[in-house]
């Protein structure tokens, strides 16, 4: 086995780091002994970079390990959707956090929760087709979304969808995109 360079050694570590940054902030962390024995072990150095980009979650799992999304993965899951939104995709998820969803009557939304059909029109009018990224989204005034009907883009003040501001952009997953926003919105 060659000895690694302590050039090679600090780009290496440098790479690991910046790796390591980006997972954390993307919701994943994957570490090995390798990050801690890179000049002795770079084979599992460069096995561990690979095995991080890997490892990025999809939507679902994003979402729960935000831990700021509770009711959108329950009214996920309670319209039988974490199949479609763990499948390929990509897609692009405008996720109403939890204190949006607490803008909602605890009346409506029991009842929204308990209506499978209206509970699946409703996420589904958060979800559009493909990986739109912010740098996309402020570049249209409306999106179609899954459900069929087409969200409003207005980018005069900020960035709102239909009447949603959008708080948080850019949460990349294995099959999309995340883009926070602070109120659930209906379609029409």
């Amino acid at each position: 086995m060659k000895k690694m360079t302590p050039i090679a050694a600090t780009l290496l570590s440098s790479a690991l780091i910046s790796a390591s940054a980006m997972a954390g902030i993307n919701g994943f962390y994957h570490t090995t002994r390798a990050d801690a024995h890179y000049s002795e072990y770079p084979e599992n150095a460069a096995h561990a970079m690979k095995t991080s980009a890997v490892m990025k979650k999809d939507i679902v799992d994003t979402a729960i390990s935000a831990g700021s999304f509770n009711t959108l993965v329950a009214a996920v899951k309670e319209a039988g959707l974490v199949d479609v939104l763990k499948g390929d995709g990509p897609f692009t998820v405008f996720a109403p956090t939890d204190e949006a969803f607490a803008k909602i009557p605890e009346e409506t939304l029991n009842a929204l929760l308990a209506d499978k059909e209206a509970l699946t029109r409703v996420l589904t009018y958060h979800v559009v087709a493909g990986k739109v990224m912010a740098a996309d989204v402020v570049k249209l005034a409306s999106a179609e979304t899954v459900q069929g009907q087409s969200i409003s883009i207005d980018t005069s003040n900020g960035v709102k969808v239909d009447n949603a501001n959008v708080v948080g952009t850019d949460i990349e997953t294995s099959n999309g995109v995340i883009h926070v926003i602070d109120s659930v919105i209906l379609p029409r």
